[in-house]
């Protein structure tokens, strides 16, 4: 049956080869027909998976998008995207346009790009390490503390918490770490399901509904919510990942307020069967929505980087009584460029002078607040929601936080 099971995905790689030497993609990138953005046209044969992978290299470009047009009916895929940078305006730097050209066109391979996006990277000079688990104080200090014991260095992580669970994915190389695969350890870990008796925030929750549109056989999912960078991304992605097909889809963020629509059906044909698949659609769209969220004050670390700079910082957090709700450490050509989110562990605002303080402890060149700690609202003191990788932890123990995998 392996064999089988084996020699049909060869059959199925050569077919698929085939047909893209056949009808190679088409891109066009045109800066004249609008008068605020770039359009980027991309004409492909159609497989399930595409939509992300496009999306995912304008994502990885840090470009906003501001308007889609997607079409994948039959065996051809067309989608219409208007970007800018992040400071709003067109793209004109010749060499990105030439390098989306080459990325997304005849000459490209989407299959690496895949491969980049969900984590799995070859190499014999680094260690990946995936972490998921309950979210509780002091685990990011206390893992850092761990792997500074054992002489590994730390020179990329994402971490990300949400609804009571966190996951972590840490690298010892400079190679780029998968937020798809983010989205893939917590929605294995169930992340999207609320914890008993949470109340929600109905302003802050995000509107996402699903019906069936019967006429034409598809589910019709709709989403309104605040607009943030990689938005596209995380929505695209979870439906990816959950199976189902963006047949037809309009995308409109021009403003603070995005709105997201798709006509979907699952991989085998069918649009959404019950209730309890569409409300098991709902909530996972709302935790990929949820998840890049920053709750928190942001602060940013610039230095040269050695090992243990993480585990110090993160110490120093948490003898401060600071959570880290969110976490993404790069480094390049030694240098450290981290990004810290943090909360008071007590759930109330963060207090300017413990900022300064931890500042003045650090360096105040090398750590710098992003944003105003007066603008900060409260959080309910004890919330479920925001309580990990910060905060005093005196247990040594990480019985509850999970190592999915490691791999050199």
């Amino acid at each position: 049956m392996a064999t089988v099971s084996y020699s049909q995905n060869i059959m199925d790689d050569e077919y698929e080869k085939l047909i893209r030497r056949m009808n190679p993609p088409r891109v066009v990138i045109d800066n004249d027909s609008c008068k605020n953005a770039t359009v980027i046209q991309v004409d492909s044969a159609n497989k399930h998976g595409i939509l992300l992978e496009v999306v995912q290299v304008l994502t990885d470009l840090n470009l906003v998008i501001t308007k889609a047009y997607i079409s994948s009916d039959g065996g051809w895929f067309m989608d219409v995207f208007n970007v800018t940078n992040q400071e709003g305006n067109k793209i004109t730097d010749e060499a990105m346009l030439d390098y989306i050209m080459k990325s997304l066109g005849p000459d490209s391979s989407f299959a690496s790009s895949m491969r980049r996006s969900v984590g799995v990277t070859t190499g014999m000079d680094y260690t990946s390490i995936e972490l998921i688990g309950s979210d509780r104080p002091g685990l990011l200090s206390e893992v850092t503390a761990v792997l500074t014991n054992l002489k590994c260095n730390v020179v990329n992580a994402e971490v990300w918490t949400h609804n009571t669970r966190a996951a972590a994915i840490m690298q010892v190389t400079d190679e780029e770490t998968g937020e798809r695969r983010l989205h893939q350890l917590m929605f294995a870990d169930r992340d999207y399901e609320r914890a008993a008796g949470e109340v929600l925030d109905e302003k802050e929750r995000p509107n996402v509904s699903v019906v069936n549109w019967q006429d034409k056989d598809y589910s019709v999912v709709t989403i309104r919510c605040k607009d943030r960078p990689k938005l596209l991304f995380d929505t695209i992605c979870t439906l990816t990942d959950m199976q189902y097909v963006v047949f037809h889809g309009n995308v409109d963020a021009e403003g603070p307020v995005a709105h997201q629509e798709y006509c979907i059906r699952h991989i085998d044909g069918s649009p959404v069967k019950s209730d309890a698949e569409r409300q098991r659609v709902i909530q996972c769209l709302e935790a990929a929505i949820e998840r890049r969220v920053s709750e928190g004050l942001k602060l940013e670390l610039c230095t040269t980087d050695r090992v243990g700079l993480l585990s110090d910082v993160t110490r120093i957090f948490r003898e401060n009584s600071l959570t880290v709700t969110r976490a993404e450490v790069t480094t390049r050509a030694g240098k450290a460029v981290n990004i810290f989110y943090v909360r008071d562990s007590s759930g109330y605002p963060v207090d300017a002078k413990i900022i300064e303080s931890v500042r003045q402890t650090i360096g105040q060149t090398i750590l710098r607040v992003k944003g105003n700690i007066a603008e900060l609202n409260p959080a309910p003191q004890e919330s479920p929601t925001r309580f990990l990788f910060g905060g005093l932890f005196k247990s040594r123990s990480f019985c509850n936080f999970g190592l999915v995998r490691s791999y050199s």
